[in-house]
């Protein structure tokens, strides 16, 4: 994707061949920055503030933060502690594991003299690999869009959409709006609107700022007013990403989603889940018992950063001073609830039968 006509992915190699680029997302949108990850413990630190965040690309930084340690050590031991230090960054998205047991799972056996050069080839897969997935994902999803939009170039499609599911979630394209920038560089006229997501607003600061460089028509709208809009017959459809998807179809995302699912339910809204399959854990059935929520800290719901008249960047506080919060970061919905599910492979049903048919090789 560009940003300012200039080709951008969400994380690269710098020119010194070994650290990892960044663009710091906790930045964003009021300002454009880049950083340095130099080791798994920066790389953990990233993961663990947001300063990268989306399930692809937490793995793709997870994968890259492993390469970096052991090029200081290359020994077993190095190894399995540079995976628990980032497998622990963040608990709900099966992204992360997957990077990771991917990578130790290819080195283990490898003699430590091979061990870096190995690494650094298969994190720049793992990142070349999500960038063709997410590329095949927008294009099963632009055909929903297309057949939302029928035959006359007149009619506007309305798509709402939850959190951030794009470009910067991911290395590149992005999951639940690759189709959307597929469908508006088709020519399709469409219209997206913006859930802000509180608490910490990925919607309104993320979500938005990419849609406006691409230059897809959009609006930002509170959390809370997806219903009213699809009452009133203003949403065509809503797609959504999520970060652990269960071997039934549930769908974790973040928080609000369910909430979001639940009105498309009620007035009959197409209600879509764009994924890679790497976000899919076989390992589990029942979303809402088995998946754990990340709860985070109460700070990020009780105060806010915003621009100030003279261009400065303030935080402030909120809520009522001396109220606790609970900062649930996400919730899961019911596999009923869901469309389809929009994969590399094609739209299947958000079913157990749907999963394994689309992906035969989980069957079993």
């Amino acid at each position: 994707m560009k940003i300012g006509g200039k080709a951008w992915r969400s994380i690269w190699v710098n020119s010194d061949g070994w650290s990892a680029g960044v663009i710091d997302q906790t930045k964003l949108p009021h300002a454009f920055v880049t950083a340095r990850i130099a080791s798994a413990e920066a790389a953990s630190q990233a993961i663990k503030s947001m300063m990268v965040r989306g399930a692809p690309l937490i793995g793709a930084t997870a994968a890259y933060g492993m390469c970096m340690d052991l090029r200081e050590d290359a020994s077993d031991a190095a190894l399995n502690a540079a995976y628990e230090l980032l497998l622990a960054a963040r608990p709900t998205a099966v992204n992360l594991r997957w990077a990771l047991d991917e990578m130790r799972t290819a080195l283990a056996p490898l003699p430590p003299a091979m061990r870096v050069q190995t690494a650094y080839a298969l994190a720049a897969k793992i990142c070349d690999d999500d960038v063709s997935i997410c590329e095949r994902i927008g294009q099963h999803g632009l055909k929903l869009i297309e057949a939302a939009a029928g035959k006359s170039s007149a009619r506007e499609v309305n798509i709402l959409t939850h959190c951030n599911a794009g470009w910067l979630a991911t290395v590149d394209w992005g999951t639940a709006l690759a189709p959307i920038y597929m469908a508006h560089d088709a020519g399709i006229k469409l219209h997206v609107w913006v859930d802000e997501t509180r608490p910490r607003n990925q919607g309104a600061s993320l979500t938005a700022w990419e849609l406006g460089q691409h230059g897809v028509p959009h609006t930002i709208i509170a959390d809370n007013a997806g219903g009213h809009l699809m009452q009133h017959g203003r949403v065509d459809m809503c797609i959504v990403g999520t970060d652990r998807t269960t071997a039934r179809g549930d769908v974790c995302n973040k928080i609000g989603t369910y909430l979001k699912a639940l009105a498309a339910f009620d007035n009959n809204v197409p209600f879509y889940v764009a994924l890679p399959s790497t976000t899919i854990d076989w390992s589990i059935e029942d979303g809402v018992a088995s998946i754990p929520i990340e709860e985070r800290a109460p700070e990020e719901l009780t105060r806010i950063t915003g621009r100030t008249p003279d261009g400065g960047l303030c935080e402030v506080d909120i809520a009522a001073p001396g109220s606790p919060a609970g900062n649930y970061a996400f919730d899961v919905t019911p596999a009923r609830l869901v469309s389809g599910l929009i994969t590399e492979r094609g739209l299947c049903a958000a079913t157990s039968a749907g999963l394994r048919k689309m992906f035969p090789e989980h069957a079993s």
